[in-house]
C-alpha cells in the first residue's frame, strides 16, 4: 500500500522545482526501471503491482494496486511499476571525441530521443543549454529507455563552454555545405538547436563548420526535419566517415 506522504511526494516529483528540492526523480516501466537499477543510479523505492523485482529488498519494495498506481502515475495508461530514484551529481565534462550540445530544445521525447541516438551511436557527453528541458523530466526519462544511464549529460552555458574549447563546431543550417560529401572528424561539438527557431544567433556565430542536410524531395517544399531525425543522420554521418 502506498501512504497519503508517498502519493504527495511522488506526485510533486512531476513538477521539476520538486525534483531539485527532493533531489529525486521516478521512472516508469519494467526495462527503464531494470536499466536503472543495473547503473550507478541509487534506488529510493519501487512500488509494483506484480510480484517482481525480488532482486530489490522488500524495504525498498512496496506492493500496490493498479488504482494507487494511477494517483502517481505520469502515464495515460501506467504501466506496473513506477520507482523513484535519487538525482546523482553531475559528472565531469568528457570534453573530447563527439560532443553533442543541445541549444534550447524544449519538447521532452525530442531530448529523450536524442539521448537514446547518443547511446546507439557511442557519443558518451551531452551539454545541454540551461533552456533546454530537465533531463529528469518524466517524458525525458521514458523516452530514453534506459539509456539516461549510459550518457553523461551536463547543463551549463553554452557560449563560455564554446570559447573555452579548441574543439571545432559543427551547426546545421540551410546553406551549409552537404553533410554526405563532407569530411567529418572523429572530435568536434555537434550542436543542435530549437525545435522552432535553431540554433541561437550567439551560438551560430560560434560555429566554425555549417553542415546542411540536403533534401532530395522533387518539389523541396519541406522546410525543415525533426530535431531528433536530423540528430540521427548527423550522427550517422559522424559516424561513418569515421
Amino acid at each position: 500500500m502506498v501512504s497519503k506522504n508517498q502519493i504527495k511526494l511522488i506526485s510533486g516529483l512531476h513538477q521539476k522545482k520538486q525534483r531539485f528540492a527532493n533531489q529525486l526523480f521516478f521512472a516508469e516501466g519494467v526495462k527503464v526501471i531494470q536499466e536503472l537499477l543495473l547503473s550507478n543510479f541509487e534506488l529510493e523505492h519501487l512500488y509494483t503491482t506484480l510480484n517482481d523485482f525480488e532482486e530489490v529488498s522488500s524495504s525498498k519494495r512496496t506492493l500496490i494496486t493498479d488504482q494507487e498506481l494511477k494517483k502517481i502515475s505520469a502515464l495515460s495508461t501506467p504501466n506496473s511499476c513506477l520507482a523513484v530514484f535519487k538525482m546523482p551529481a553531475e559528472n565531469k565534462i568528457i570534453n573530447s571525441g563527439l560532443i553533442v550540445a543541445l541549444d534550447d530544445i524544449r519538447d521532452p521525447g525530442n531530448l529523450g530521443t536524442i539521448l537514446r541516438l547518443c547511446d546507439w551511436f557511442g557519443i558518451k557527453q551531452i551539454i545541454c543549454s540551461k533552456e533546454t528541458v530537465d533531463i529528469y523530466n518524466p517524458k525525458v526519462v521514458q523516452a530514453t529507455m534506459g539509456s539516461i544511464a549510459r550518457v553523461n549529460v551536463n547543463y551549463i552555458d553554452l557560449k563560455t563552454f564554446i570559447a573555452q574549447t579548441d574543439l571545432p563546431v559543427f551547426g546545421t543550417f540551410m546553406d551549409g555545405e552537404n553533410i554526405y560529401q563532407s569530411s567529418l572528424p572523429q572530435n568536434g561539438i555537434i550542436i543542435m538547436g530549437n525545435e522552432a527557431n535553431g540554433i541561437s544567433l550567439e551560438i551560430e556565430k560560434m560555429v566554425t563548420s555549417r553542415l546542411t542536410i540536403p533534401r532530395f524531395g522533387e518539389l523541396q517544399k519541406t522546410e525543415s526535419l525533426n530535431v531528433a531525425t536530423a540528430t540521427a543522420i548527423i550522427l550517422s554521418e559522424f559516424k561513418r566517415n569515421s
